[in-house]
């Protein structure tokens, strides 16, 4: 699939992200600042950490920290994609105060809120 096909199916912009990321695997392995690489609504893509054990399909926690950890965003996950360098996770619930920090992060980032509400309704149609 090329990159402009990937696109076009894509619903959800990503944003490219600096900032780190709690990970808490559901066998119980804990990974602790992991470099974030890009964020959407949807869920977001990290550096693969040494001694990555899970697999596509695993559940995770991730907790995005924000703001020298003033805030977090707290996400229940499913991992959708591995490779030898990244891995991607969908987001499968989300409290309503982390959507907000999301929502708010995404709409600073995007710089057009009629794509964030394309977004947002999109998101809500999944659910």
């Amino acid at each position: 699939m090329t990159d402009s096909t990937a696109q076009d199916r894509r619903r959800f912009s990503r944003i490219p992200f600096d900032a780190v990321a709690h990970i808490n695997t559901e066998n119980g392995d804990l990974f602790l600042n992991c470099q974030i690489i890009d964020i959407s609504l949807k869920g977001l893509l990290v550096h693969k950490p040494g001694q990555w054990q899970s697999e596509i399909g695993d559940k995770c926690r991730l907790d995005l920290l924000l703001d020298n950890a003033q805030v977090i965003i707290e996400m229940e996950t499913v991992i959708a994609h591995i490779d030898d360098e990244q891995i991607g996770f969908d987001c499968e619930h989300i409290g309503l105060d982390s959507i907000t920090h999301l929502k708010r992060l995404i709409e600073l980032n995007l710089g057009d809120e009629a794509i964030l509400h394309r977004e947002l309704s999109a998101l809500i149609d999944q659910h």
